[in-house]
């Protein structure tokens, strides 16, 4: 092995790179260089390989992936099953000439067919981007024009709180609007009837070739560099200009295989519990496990369907020994349970990390306390879509072999503030899971936010260190809100509404909603001569619309008389979020007067 370069404050770094799998060694561990340095400098690496193959040829009856599907059906492959078929699916990508660095979309729910398309990327070097599949047609058009596919995976339709969603219907009509999509690949899930045009091709069929007994196709991993871009995740999109980021081979997996072994895991089976568009579910639900050689556990629609009991069940049914899902899912489980699950049914939970969220004490104390009866660890984890994922939890499993962020807390002028303070969270040290690239007509935006200090990373995040040494996040810099998978930049929706020449005051909240699960209400002060009625209300957000996208349109409406100052920005945003969870599309009217006695609800 040629003599390694590896500065001493990222030697834990060269611990993950030793249990990963190199076609060629690297030299150099970490060369600054731009914005981003240059990791693995010299190697030659496969994230396949090292999620699959490896494990393949040492464990090869040990199960992979556990799988669930909303309607209770239920399925499991063993690491040399799942070998085979992102064997065959890789080959028959190859066969409609897809390449290393060509895009390929999956518009797919949480099915064992989208981790093996996934894989068969890796393995041929294809970056993959993951949709939601609640996108609208129109939105779903845009994503697509902004990836500009090669394929586009899709299902026949997909189970969603006991109905079927249908996403090749969709996708046919957002393919209407773009082009360059040379095949669509259905996964026959629910079999409903779909249209059926040129270029289409059923999965069974496509891969049916690969398999034993047809011809063969080329399945050889492709040795790539450890940057080679593997995955493009959307971020915000930015006054009608998109931003991706793109995460490399092994940049990624080194990230999400330290964080798997030594902030999150405790146990061998790991379910994530959440929307597999979403960076984290991809990188630690998927990624992480499998590079580390456990089982995942993955499952199908929502988690009270077939019954709010869901979640136990699977916990129980497959032994699952830590869940990493978010506060959100947890608030929704203690509000569904009458009592905290039996003592039996979590005999097998030993860890629960909540993430993407805040999480406050009294959620932790259940958990920790009601449901694992002193047995059952709590953390709670941060990170970002640039980060590759989660980089911070605060009781990691493994302390001593976690790379370090080098975080500080800063104020505006760079200087570093005292336990206790405030102020703008930046990094210090180089971070493996660092995005490897922006892509979009809005990429130098965000470089810029984000590589404004020279020599640190901000994370545009604001927090505070506790005389313990943990972190407190206290939120964004600028507000964002995850709209279907989709960021999106409350201050400029905002910023729209208050353009408009209808509109004196504005504010921009996220609340809950029975479709979206989440999304965008606005409330908004007109202007004296201005009647607040629905012709007025679709005008507004027709605007939101036409600068920022579909999914920053606000979903509910509500005209104000006016706003006063008795409530903190804080207190007014959540009291508006909780009146107007489950509003729908007809504008709502309230006075200033009503909103105060609604925060009394609130928390301040």
């Amino acid at each position: 092995m040629p003599d390694r370069v590896v500065p001493a404050e990222l030697a834990p770094w060269e611990g993950v790179a030793d249990a990963l799998d190199w076609h060629t060694p690297w030299r150099t561990l970490y060369q600054p260089e731009g914005r981003y340095g240059s990791w693995f400098v010299g190697g030659r690496f496969n994230l396949a390989v090292n999620c699959v193959d490896r494990h393949a040829e040492t464990r090869g009856e040990q199960p992979a992936i556990y799988w669930e599907g909303e309607p209770g059906d239920r399925r499991s492959l063993t690491y040399q099953e799942l070998y085979t078929e992102v064997l065959a699916l890789a080959g028959a990508l190859r066969t409609l000439g897809v390449e290393a660095g060509d895009r390929v979309a999956l518009h797919m729910g949480w099915l064992p067919e989208t981790v093996i398309a996934m894989l068969a990327c890796d393995r041929i070097g294809a970056v993959h981007s993951v949709l939601p599949t609640p996108l609208p047609a129109e939105a779903l058009a845009e994503r697509l024009d902004d990836i500009r596919p090669r394929v586009l995976f899709t299902q026949d339709g997909a189970w969603r709180h006991g109905t079927i969603l249908p996403l090749k219907s969709r996708a046919d009509d957002a393919l209407g609007a773009v082009g360059g999509v040379e095949h669509t690949v259905v996964v026959r899930r629910t079999g409903v009837d779909v249209a059926w045009y040129e270029g289409d091709r059923w999965l069974h069929d496509l891969v049916a070739g690969a398999r034993p007994g047809g011809p063969i196709p080329d399945t050889a991993a492709v040795p790539l560099d450890p940057e080679h871009p593997v995955l493009a995740v959307h971020l915000v999109n930015r006054r009608g200009r998109p931003v991706s980021v793109l995460h490399g081979a092994a940049t990624l997996g080194a990230a999400a295989l330290a964080m798997h072994q030594h902030a999150l895991a405790e146990g061998d089976v790991f379910w994530c519990a959440g929307d597999l568009s979403w960076v984290g579910a991809q990188a630690h639900g998927v990624y992480g496990p499998l590079l580390a050689g456990a089982t995942a556990v993955m499952f199908e629609g929502t988690l009270d369907v077939p019954t709010r009991h869901r979640t136990w069940d699977i916990v129980q049914r497959y032994g699952v020994t830590t869940l990493l899902t978010t506060p959100t899912v947890i608030r929704l489980l203690r509000g569904w349970s009458r009592r905290p699950p039996e003592k039996t049914t979590v005999a097998s939970l030993r860890r629960v990390v909540m993430i993407a969220e805040p999480v406050d004490p009294a959620l932790t104390e259940w958990l920790s306390e009601d449901v694992g009866r002193g047995e059952i660890s709590v953390a709670d984890g941060w990170g970002q879509v640039q980060l590759g994922g989660v980089v911070s939890v605060d009781h990691p499993m493994n302390p001593e072999g976690l790379p370090d962020p080098g975080f500080a807390i800063v104020d505006p002028a760079g200087v570093e503030q005292p336990d206790g303070t405030g102020g703008e969270l930046v990094m210090r040290l180089p971070w493996a899971g660092m995005l490897r690239g922006l892509e979009g007509t809005g990429a130098e935006d965000v470089g810029e936010r984000h590589w404004h200090r020279p020599g640190s990373y901000s994370t545009y995040d604001l927090a505070r260190r506790l005389p313990d040494g943990k972190l407190e996040f206290l939120g964004r810099m600028d507000q964002v809100a995850s709209v279907s998978g989709q960021l999106v930049s409350l201050g400029e929706v905002r910023q729209v509404l208050l353009a408009h020449p209808f509109v004196v005051a504005a504010e921009v909240v996220e609340r809950a909603d029975s479709q979206l699960g989440r999304s965008l209400a606005a409330a908004v002060v007109l202007a004296d001569d201005i009647t607040a009625d629905a012709s007025v209300a679709s005008d507004l957000l027709d605007a939101v619309r036409e600068l920022l996208g579909g999914l920053a349109r606000p979903r509910a409406l509500v005209f104000v008389d006016r706003f006063g100052d008795e409530l903190s920005a804080d207190v007014l945003r959540r009291t508006l979020g909780l009146l107007t969870a489950g509003v729908g599309e007809q504008p709502l009217r309230l006075t200033w007067t009503q909103i105060l006695a609604a925060s009394s609800a609130v928390d301040h």
